[in-house]
């Protein structure tokens, strides 16, 4: 009976198998780097170990030092979550030669499902349809593209080591054939250590369904029910849901004896996703094509676990005991709908944000079954958390339960919109975007449709009367602030005038927008027609009540020293205060590329005098396993070149000043 468990991970993964870990009386143990030292995972664990260094490579890809950390803390066994070790079959192996227990399914099915051009070999054999072109064929002298587009319609090159999106390309012009084959075998031997790829059909409007498998070592498979994640960027998903809706049951049927096909083919034992693609899925006929298996728990298991009531975490856990699993999985009750909060700004092409959590509260509450609370939330932050540039961008799982689609979409909203999370950019915005789009809400659902929908979903979701009622609250909360921290004056009414002959200004930076606002003392109220038909009912250094017609609107605020966030009827807004002077030290060179995010100089593409040409990449910047290029805006001469290979740089530093000419000012791109 395992005791003591050692998760190999980090974040909201690490805190989840803590939670179940804890139910079962199992003592826990984390593993983490100097970044990590103060993370909320690390004070969740009943003992911890540290791992020098930052670098995923240096530390939680690290299986020796993991081992070495379960040896030390007494750990008998070992879960790696999900990312990092979790699908690597030696370090499986390893944790067994150590004596520890792997909760996990054998190295032999890790392996077999590894190789994404194996597992569609071995797929095949067992009957599950796949969807694949011979990638010899592309290899062979005299091969002809124009043939092969034509016959298949747009390829899609993928990495057989990899996953999340990496060492993937479509092609839909026969001529960009090779370039793509070759970048993508670079991008995968860069990514996975495996420079191998393969060809697919494309198919754009195809739902991306998947099935949770759970399987003993007594013979048992259970099929634990669907799940859609068609909404993905990049082909990372970004939404998913319990049970996939609109699929015909032919069609549910065949990708249920799909994924039991796949895990019995492979002698599975532990929790796995079977992943595929379906087209017309709604139709008796439509097509399903095996994509690849996750040998390990799925980032949106939760949806499962709260339509059936299963502790998956808890089976992965009596399954490595070795117990056998019982009966029949219970059928779905319900609907649930998960979204990832992530630390990135969408309009500004997913750009990942880093700084320290300021507030982070979202209504939520272990599931108590269909009718409520119908919230959880997976965090890995918690206020005065950082998020640094080391690490996935995510910071949260937000999964709504309802009784029926309708009601868990409605749910989620509004825990969305109630939601109050500042201090760095998040996607809260579009995650309502999507939950609220006619074409999601109808269960139009395909894997282009994020693509289709971007501009929509990523207009400000408030207009302008709004937003002045948002920074009036925040102006009107931060005079209240300075009174009452005011060691002398602190008795004089908040915007006192001896001569009051102009009101107070104050202006507030939100993203590129700066909205001025002004109030005036009436005695010790305050006072403002700022925003057309707004009256102050009152205002205090934390709540502000405004009055719009005939509708009373409170605003919650905090003033900190840099920033002033207010929640609202329409959400959150946070604010920066605009100073009166700038400090002539803030102000850069024209013609400076700027450091859009914290980040560490991946390459610099050019030396100092050389012409460059709008466009042109300047320097590649690297944050949370993603690279974002520099640009040059437009025709010009490098200046300056303020960095070098391997320098980390903060945000809003200067990377680079080209001399435009009469070009104006650069600004950096980062497509």
């Amino acid at each position: 009976m395992i005791r003591s468990v050692l998760v190999a991970n980090r974040g909201e993964i690490a805190r989840r198998v803590f939670r179940t870990c804890r139910d079962l009386g199992i003592e826990t143990v984390a593993v983490h780097s100097d970044a990590d030292a103060e993370a909320p995972f690390v004070r969740d664990a009943d003992r911890a170990v540290a791992l020098a260094g930052n670098a995923p490579a240096d530390t939680y890809l690290r299986g020796d030092l993991v081992i070495e950390a379960a040896r030390a803390a007494g750990a008998d066994a070992i879960h790696p979550g999900y990312g990092f070790l979790s699908e690597n079959a030696d370090f499986a192996r390893d944790v067994a030669a150590a004596g520890l227990t792997w909760i996990g399914p054998t190295p032999e099915s890790i392996e077999a499902m590894g190789s994404k051009i194996r597992a569609k070999e071995l797929m095949a054999d067992a009957g599950v349809p796949i969807l694949s072109v011979d990638p010899a064929v592309l290899l062979e002298e005299g091969a002809n593209p124009d043939a092969l587009l034509e016959r298949h319609g747009p390829l899609l090159v993928k990495a057989s080591a990899g996953g999340g999106g990496r060492g993937m390309r479509v092609v839909e012009d026969p001529a960009d054939l090779a370039a793509e084959l070759t970048a993508a075998a670079a991008e995968a031997a860069s990514a996975f250590g495996d420079e191998t790829v393969f060809v697919e059909p494309y198919l754009p409007t195809a739902r991306h369904v998947e099935v949770q498998v759970m399987a003993d070592v007594h013979g048992t498979t259970w099929v634990v029910g669907d799940r859609d994640c068609s909404i993905q960027r990049r082909h990372q998903k970004v939404v998913e849901e319990a049970p996939a809706p609109n699929l015909s049951e032919p069609v549910r049927r065949t990708l249920h004896e799909a994924a039991r096909a796949a895990a019995e083919a492979v002698g599975y034992v532990g929790a796995g996703t079977v992943e595929f693609l379906v087209a017309d899925g709604h139709l008796d006929g439509g097509r399903v094509h095996f994509l690849e298996m996750n040998t390990r728990l799925q980032v949106e298991h939760p949806v499962t676990e709260a339509v059936t009531g299963l502790d998956l975490v808890a089976l992965q856990i009596a399954v490595a005991e070795g117990r056998a699993l019982e009966g029949e999985p219970p059928a779905p009750v319900g609907h649930a709908v998960e979204v990832r909060l992530y630390a990135e700004d969408p309009a500004t092409d997913w750009t990942p944000q880093t700084g320290t959590v300021r507030s982070f509260d979202i209504d939520g509450a272990r599931f108590t079954g269909p009718e409520g609370p119908g919230l959880r939330i997976d965090s890995g932050v918690e206020p005065g958390s950082e998020v640094s540039v080391h690490y996935d961008a995510m910071l949260a799982k937000v999964v709504a339960l309802g009784t029926d689609r309708p009601t868990a979409l409605r749910r989620l909203d509004g825990a969305l919109r109630r939601a109050r999370v500042t201090g760095v950019t998040t996607n809260i915005d579009l995650l309502r975007a999507i939950v609220s789009d006619e074409e999601f809400v109808a269960e139009r659902v395909h894997t282009a449709l994020l693509g289709e929908r971007l501009e929509a979903w990523t207009v400000p979701v408030h207009d302008d009367a709004a937003v002045r009622r948002y920074a009036l609250a925040a102006a009107l909360a931060s005079a209240r602030a300075a009174t009452a921290a005011a060691p002398v004056l602190g008795r004089i009414p908040t915007a006192f005038r001896n001569v009051p002959s102009q009101p107070r200004t104050r202006t507030f930076r939100h993203g590129d927008a700066e909205v001025e606002v002004s109030y005036a003392a009436a005695g010790r109220a305050l006072v403002s027609d700022a925003v057309e038909g707004v009256d102050v009912v009152d205002a205090t250094p934390d709540t502000v009540r405004l009055s719009v017609g005939s509708v009373m609107e409170t605003y919650d605020v905090r003033v900190g020293d840099d920033a002033v966030d207010v929640s609202g009827p329409h959400g959150t807004l946070s604010w920066e205060p605009v100073p009166d002077f700038v400090d002539p030290a803030d102000v850069v060179a024209e013609g400076s590329l700027l450091a859009p995010m914290p980040a560490s100089v991946a390459t610099v593409a050019v030396k100092q005098g050389q012409d460059v040409v709008a466009g042109q990449t300047v320097v590649v910047l690297e944050a949370m396993k993603m690279q974002h290029t520099i640009t040059a805006p437009s025709d010009g001469v490098v200046r300056e070149l303020a960095v070098t290979a391997g320098a980390q740089v903060e945000s809003g530093a200067v990377l680079a000043v080209i001399d435009l000419g009469d070009e104006g000012t650069a600004e950096g791109e980062t497509p």
